[in-house]
């Protein structure tokens, strides 16, 4: 099994394709436009979600604290727009960022060491899926590229699912195999009841009890996307039992 083993060059590089093409798709739309992927929201609230989001981990991610930050209080507002105001988050975040070395502690909420270099993964992918989202928003939606967005479902299942953060709470029993075709990238992983266990070729191939009883073929962005509820496992190519992937979904 190959995935991705990003760098924080390579995230923060993301970041910066990634985030002023958010910008320039939230900039085309009016604020009260609905954001069909994230329903009830509109693109200002979008806006606003993204800049809390990075407003949050520029308050900690340098502190070398490993203890459990509080949320920040309400945005300001007052004399700015949402763009405007995500802009100071995204410009203040890249600065701590260039700066930050991701060995030095900081907090995270998945089980992994508690390392800063957590955190510009992270939000390399929030911002990637956000800015699909604001683009969606304007009928101009475009993939995720494909090593980011394998390294993105590799983040789904090395880091949400077994934090236990699952869209749905279930019960799951069986092996899943993700093959992203445009990454020659594919994950197997052990679904348990409400755990699950990423498996690498070896084991899977040394027990015929492991071979997969679902199977999907898509592009990494597809798949990214399918994982995050962006786009439905049925649009994808997909055989085997259809229900165990419920149990992947985190958005």
């Amino acid at each position: 099994m190959s995935r991705l083993h990003g760098t924080k060059d390579f995230w923060i590089g993301a970041l910066r394709t990634e985030g002023p093409a958010f910008a320039a798709a939230v900039a085309e739309a009016p604020a009260e436009t609905p954001v069909l992927s994230c329903p009830g929201w509109t693109v200002s609230d979008l806006t606003l979600h993204l800049a809390g989001v990075y407003h949050w981990v520029s308050s900690f991610v340098a502190t070398g604290s490993t203890n459990p930050p509080p949320r920040p209080s309400g945005e300001p507002t007052a004399g700015v727009t949402p763009l405007q105001l995500w802009q100071q988050r995204y410009d203040q975040l890249m600065t701590i960022f260039e700066g930050l070395d991701p060995e030095a502690p900081a907090w995270n909420w998945a089980p992994q060491p508690k390392k800063a270099g957590f955190w510009p993964r992270r939000l390399a992918h929030e911002t990637a899926v956000h800015r699909w989202d604001a683009q969606l928003a304007i009928a101009a939606g475009g993939p995720v590229e494909a090593k980011l967005a394998a390294d993105g479902v590799s983040e789904v299942l090395d880091t949400w699912l077994p934090a236990g953060r699952r869209r749905t709470p279930g019960q799951w029993h069986g092996v899943v195999q993700l093959t992203a075709a445009d990454a020659a990238q594919d994950w197997y992983l052990r679904l348990r009841g409400e755990g699950v266990a990423l498996l690498d070729t070896a084991t899977v191939f040394g027990h015929e009890d492991h071979h997969a009883r679902a199977q999907v073929t898509a592009t990494a962005s597809d798949l990214l996307l399918a994982l995050w509820g962006r786009v439905s496992f049925d649009t994808l190519g997909v055989t085997g039992d259809r229900g165990l992937l419920d149990g992947l979904r985190v958005g």
